[in-house]
């Protein structure tokens, strides 16, 4: 593929920057010193996908091994996609830009069910076969993890192979047993697939066939006799288990853009509806030793402001105040905020919630589920409505004024009285008294409920669309109140994922089938078409109402049932009984054992750690002296080559985050959010490029002007850096009106000189904007270009002078003056060559 072919195609996209490959801390390695290349990829945007921490640990550990280069790849966006077919060029790869069917394998991470379609799409755009059955070894073979692979079949026939469980371990044998193969002649697909069914953890659907008897139950025949059928892959001890120390700082606005640090895997709360709850047991424990020196290896790696410490419930974690202890001493230096995506009412003290807020407030989440008591008694919840309410009046008294709730409808014996329930527990909530203040601040959002595999409730009912609207529109309207805000997710989504989660092996057509309707992007409101969905259901024959709404019997075959996730099906019997009769099950954590089957006490077995001190958590402790004096810097810096694709935003996220690896002593604003004080002077719009640009940057006094340049550079992604650094005079702040020199080259086209004689010779050239309002205003064109002078039939110079309220910039010059395309304008390389005052 031409490297200059896809660089023409990025000045057409909306943010570029997602295709680049540039971050920092990517790997990047000569396919041709390696015997393995495998392409993560993730169906679903670069902003999404950089956010799952999963495919940064699998980056980590199949990088670190010599013969191996792993390297990532995104669903790309609509436009993307639509300029990729158009100059006829395969989907490529982040890291060396290779088309992704040049790849030995490609594995999938299946995280939501409706990124299915986004499969297809990826695949498409790669041309290759979708089905298994189809592609032969010119093609990559495809695998899948995830936990979605927990029911496999529904995506099935798309995959050569899928990982059920703990993937570290079981990519690196995968990978071992591929180069064995390779090595061995690499000719027999068939051989390659028995060896890789062997590992635990491995599922190959080719070597199970379906059958469907009258009732239209699936069940599988195994077509080697040594596989009933697939274990799940378990790590024993997650400090053994690798975990990035330099992940991936991704470019754009991932959703999650914070470090994240997984203190634990698993949980046994047993939330009866709670799919990964079950598929993750037992509870295990990174010790506060390992996460104390990972957050001091990573932090440094990676300059992120925010820390998230991952589980599925972070508050039960053994050490949780000892270590936020210690990572608040230094995070309160950094001015880095730490929060928790997973906290449970009950887990939430005063203690822990004032540690959060040393540096400042993070989002404050609780999810009840259930309105009433007897409903969270049904789930197996085990929080009382007073551990709610303790809770978020604690938050208030620390300065919290926004409390996010989240509830379902639709849980199994939901009643009316149980809706009613929700309204009466928020309406509590928002009377809170807060000193001083009106009052908090609630936002509900609101889900259907999805009865998941290997849960209690795997047997229950979805409730109906009509049903889901009318319990949702019902809350809506009771919970019109002042100071709540109400979000649901629509129930069409939740339908359709509920179909996803529980089908068989005879939905492969119909997602195909939705896929050539145009579905992709179906988690993305703005991209869900439940109508093409409907056509496709029509057009295949499939009964959505027969996944979903319907009750399915004990002793009915389950699609899934051939896969064991180590809890036994008698235990989640055990549980959906217990769960009609309102009866509670313990936490075996700190309780006796629930023989749920996952655990067999020798390597496999909870792990929790009470030895709650850390040598490196000591030496954190260490004060840090405190600057009081600063002086101001004004740094020049070059913006070249792929750093022209960076949005200002970006660049300034960029920079901030550089300085911190740098460890440069800047100087904090006061308030809420203490940032860097940093400002950057005219900033240059996504795809022009600037040989002397300018930012002002306050830093301790003591610090010497000349070590910027020798500590910033190295931490500087590839186009960007910085060439001078000098103090600050009054008179180098910007005046109120600039002339900019600027170089263009034409890509392939010319300029026309008769045009340009024609703007020279004429007395005023009006030039209309319109704002993104809608107001137009009109300029003379002519008082702003103070010259422009072809240089060569493709390239020009021009001088734009900015003043107060008029501006205008070469793209708007060059349409004008010689009326070129858009897409020709996008195309062209612009260069800010300097910059004075006039």
């Amino acid at each position: 593929m031409s490297i200059r072919t896809i660089q023409d195609i990025l000045a057409l996209v909306e943010q570029p920057s997602r295709y680049l490959g540039t971050e920092i801390n990517a790997i990047k390695k000569d396919h041709n010193t390696v015997k393995l290349r495998i392409a993560l990829a993730f169906p679903d945007m670069y902003e999404i996908g950089t956010s799952h921490f999963g495919l940064q640990i699998l980056y980590h550990i199949l990088n670190r091994h010599k013969d191996i280069a792993a390297e990532r790849v995104f669903a790309p966006g609509l436009d993307m996609a639509a300029h990729l077919k158009s100059a006829d060029v395969s989907i490529f790869s982040l890291e060396s830009q290779q088309p992704l069917n040049q790849f030995d394998i490609i594995g999938f991470s299946l995280l939501y069910e409706l990124n299915y379609t986004n499969v297809l799409y990826m695949l498409e755009l790669a041309k290759i076969p979708f089905l298994a059955g189809e592609r032969d070894l010119s093609y990559p073979l495809i695998i899948a993890g995830g936990p979605c692979a927990c029911n496999p079949e529904p995506v099935a026939d798309f995959f050569d192979a899928m990982v059920v469980g703990d993937g570290e371990s079981v990519i690196i044998e995968m990978s071992r047993i591929w180069m064995e193969w390779k090595a061995g002649g690499g000719v027999d697909k068939d051989a390659l697939l028995k060896k890789w069914s062997g590992i635990t953890g491995v599922y190959v659907p080719a070597f199970f066939r379906p059958k469907y008897d009258d009732a239209g139950f699936q069940t599988l025949l195994p077509e080697l006799e040594r596989l009933p059928g697939v274990k799940r892959a378990i790590i024993g001890d997650l400090d053994l288990a690798p975990f990035p120390e330099r992940p991936i700082v991704p470019f754009s606005k991932p959703v999650h853009d914070r470090l994240r640090m997984e203190v634990s895997r698993g949980c046994t709360r047993g939330c009866r509806f709670c799919q990964a709850g079950m598929i993750y047991r037992p509870v295990r424990e990174r010790s506060m030793e390992t996460l104390v020196n990972l957050f001091e290896a990573s932090m440094a790696a990676t300059g992120y402001e925010d820390l998230s410490l991952l589980s599925l419930s972070t508050g039960d974690y053994e050490c949780i105040v000892p270590l936020m202890e210690h990572l608040m001493t230094r995070c309160g230096h950094s001015r880095t905020a730490v929060s928790f995506p997973s906290l449970r009412a009950g887990t939430l003290t005063p203690q822990l919630m004032g540690l959060v807020k040393k540096v400042r407030k993070t989002g404050f989440t609780i999810a009840p589920e259930a309105g009433s008591q007897r409903l969270r008694d049904v789930v197996n919840k085990n929080i009382e409505e007073t551990h709610i309410v303790t809770a978020v009046e604690n938050a208030t008294r620390l300065g919290w004024r926004v409390i996010k709730l989240y509830f379902m409808v639709g849980l199994p014996t939901e009643t009316a009285k149980d809706l009613q329930a929700i309204v009466s527990l928020v309406s509590h909530l928002r009377k809170i008294k807060v000193e001083n203040r009106k009052g908090i601040k609630i936002n509900v959002s609101i889900a259907t409920f999805i009865p998941k595999p290997h849960t209690p409730f795997q047997w229950a009912p979805q409730i109906c669309l009509d049903e889901a609207r009318d319990r949702i529109r019902w809350l809506r309207d009771k919970l019109r109140m002042p100071g709540v805000q109400f979000k649901w997710q629509n129930p069409e989504v939740s339908l359709l994922e509920g179909l996803w989660s529980r089908g068989d092996r005879r939905l492969s057509r119909l997602l195909v089938a939705a896929y050539q309707k145009g579905c992709r992007f179906d988690g993305w409101s703005d991209r869900f078409q439940y109508r093409l969905w409907q056509e496709a259901f029509s057009q295949e024959g499939v009964e959505i109402d027969y996944y979903t709404t319907r009750a399915r019997a004990m002793t009915e075959p389950l699609p899934w049932d051939h896969v064991d996730t180590g809890v036994d099906k008698d235990f989640l019997k055990s549980e959906w009984e217990k769960a009609l009769k309102g009866e509670h099950t313990s936490d075996c954590r700190n309780q006796d054992c629930n023989h749920c089957g996952v655990c067999d006490f020798e390597r496999i077995e909870p792990k929790t750690h009470h030895t709650c001190n850390s040598t490196a958590a000591k030496h954190m402790l260490t004060t840090q002296p405190t600057e009081t004096a600063y002086k101001k810097l004004r740094i020049a810096y070059s913006k070249q080559g792929q750093a022209k694709y960076f949005g200002h935003l970006e660049l300034v996220k960029i920079v901030l985050r550089a300085i911190r690896r740098a460890a440069i002593p800047v100087k904090f604003s006061q308030g809420f959010h203490p940032k860097p004080l940093i400002s950057f002077e005219d900033p240059l719009p996504v795809g022009f490029e600037g040989q002397k640009e300018h930012f002002y940057l306050e830093v301790a006094a003591s610090f010497k002007a000349q070590n910027i340049l020798e500590r910033l550079n190295p931490q500087l992604p590839e186009g960007l850096r910085v060439i001078d650094c000098k103090p600050a005079a009054a008179r180098s702040l910007r005046n109120n009106m600039t002339a900019a020199l600027y170089m263009v080259t034409s890509k392939d086209g010319f300029f026309d000189e008769k045009e340009l004689t024609t703007f020279n010779n004429s007395p005023e050239v009006l030039y209309r904007r319109t704002n993104r309002k809608g107001k137009t205003k009109e300029f003379d064109l002519k008082e702003l270009v103070l010259n422009i002078e072809l240089l060569a039939p493709d390239r020009l110079q021009m001088t734009l002078r900015t003043e107060p309220g008029k501006t205008v910039r070469p793209p708007e010059v060059l349409g004008r003056i010689f009326s070129l395309p858009a897409n020709t304008i996008k195309q062209a390389q612009i260069v800010k060559m300097s910059s004075e005052n006039v």
